[in-house]
């Protein structure tokens, strides 16, 4: 696998943009080799959608996870 390293900033508008184009051949080719295994194109997609979603859920818990452990480390420091 050889994905695109970013070529500009973070804050760039265009950034989104360019990871998707980044990361499209390889999804193309995991499209490609579940076919090949007998899955249907449909249930591939849905299965990328369902799996980038629970991803993306479980970085919003770990995120929220380490903001209640900041806090509640801010909390004993000043006895609240």
């Amino acid at each position: 696998m050889s994905i695109m390293r970013p070529r500009i900033d973070r804050r760039h508008p265009e950034r989104f943009a360019e990871c998707q184009r980044a990361v499209e051949d390889e999804i193309i080719n995991i499209i490609g080799d579940a076919q090949e295994a007998g899955w249907d194109r449909d249930e591939i997609l849905s299965a990328i959608v369902e799996v980038a979603d629970r991803m993306g859920l479980a970085l919003g818990a770990n995120t929220l996870r380490s903001v209640e452990t900041e806090l509640g480390r801010l909390r004993k420091r000043k006895n609240i």
